[in-house]
């Protein structure tokens, strides 16, 4: 499975980003698909996850309300909408797919990784 992020930026605060995350190499339909994002100096963080029929998403306190997962099947893609962009919100955000359709929020879990893309917010 091959996972490609893009979409990241520069944005002030307060302001919306949508990030794609193109998936590739094989069927996916039992994946569940994550967004984890990493600030410098601290570990990767859950921020959203959904399983691949869309029925079930999940969100920490810190992005819920502001962030929307959710995905578009004609085009194998996973979208993250970002809303109400926050400076503590400034991150590298990588998307991940686990071999389960069962959630989990550990990094751990997932096998596969996109190569990340900078996510940056201006106060």
């Amino acid at each position: 499975v091959q996972l490609q992020a893009s979409g990241g930026g520069l944005v002030q605060a307060g302001g919306s980003l949508r990030l794609s995350c193109a998936v590739s190499g094989r069927a996916f339909s039992t994946y569940f698909m994550g967004w984890f994002r990493q600030a410098p100096g601290k570990e990767r963080k859950f921020v959203a996850g959904m399983n691949w029929s869309g029925t079930s998403t999940y969100y920490p306190d810190s992005v819920k309300g502001r962030f929307t997962i959710s995905r578009d099947n004609a085009k194998d893609t996973v979208i993250l909408q970002m809303n109400s962009l926050k400076p503590e919100d400034t991150a590298v955000y990588y998307c991940a797919s686990r071999n389960s359709t069962y959630v989990s929020t550990a990094p751990s879990a997932f096998q596969y990784w996109g190569q990340g893309t900078q996510v940056t917010v201006s106060s």
